[in-house]
């Protein structure tokens, strides 16, 4: 990471509590990113740590964080009613940055992380400038009829995709019409051979998603 330092970010004065790492650039660009992870990982999310350093080392101020049931539950998935705290705790994340960093402030997770932040934007478009997506759970593996874009209306938040070209939860056909449900700007970057995991020669995955959320916010 050469000069981006990163630190513990521990917040226990906010309900419900925040949990993560803070990537600082060497030269901070002035926005930041809350970005957040699946259902079945962390903050310490392989793929999350690569793009967080990669977006760091082009100037923004990353917060990878702990959802609400990830801080409950060392392992396991979210239970049916910790979507709408998963919510409220990215909705602190965002406003945790908004105190540390003077300008835009974005917000983005992988598959279940990403599904919420993009149902946060969906109720508030007002909490974030963009939006981070990466392997969008468009319906549970091999049931492609169980689509769980009934607020992609809603949302007005311009949103960059990452989709694998293996990705159960969604063919890029799938996400592609998908994609034409949200009324704002959206864009969809393509990693090929990839699944949803992301994991397919992740400095490179990260590289990609970091020009290209880069490339997006302009």
């Amino acid at each position: 990471m050469g000069s981006v330092a990163l630190e513990a970010f521990l917040d226990r004065t906010v309900e419900p509590p925040i949990r993560g790492f803070l990537h600082r650039p060497a030269s901070p660009a002035g926005d930041a990113l809350a970005l957040t992870h699946s259902a079945g990982s962390n903050s310490q999310s392989p793929l999350l740590i690569a793009v967080a350093e990669a977006l760091a080392e082009s100037g923004m101020t990353v917060l990878r964080c702990d959802l609400p049931f990830r801080q409950v539950r060392p392992h396991g998935p979210p239970g049916p009613g910790s979507v709408a705290r998963d919510r409220e705790g990215l909705r602190q994340a965002v406003e945790a940055l908004r105190k540390i960093v003077p300008g835009q402030v974005f917000l983005g997770g992988h598959s279940y992380g990403g599904r919420q932040a993009s149902m946060l934007a969906a109720e508030d478009p007002s909490v974030a400038s963009r939006l981070l997506l990466l392997s969008y759970p468009l319906h549970p593996p091999r049931r492609p009829t169980q689509l769980r874009t009934a607020h992609f209306p809603q949302v007005r938040v311009p949103a960059l995709f990452v989709q694998g070209t293996r990705d159960e939860f969604a063919s890029l056909e799938e996400i592609t019409a998908a994609l034409r449900l949200i009324p704002a700007r959206t864009k969809l970057l393509v990693i090929e051979g990839a699944g949803h995991s992301l994991a397919k020669e992740i400095p490179s995955v990260a590289a990609k998603v970091s020009a290209a959320f880069r490339q997006f916010i302009r």
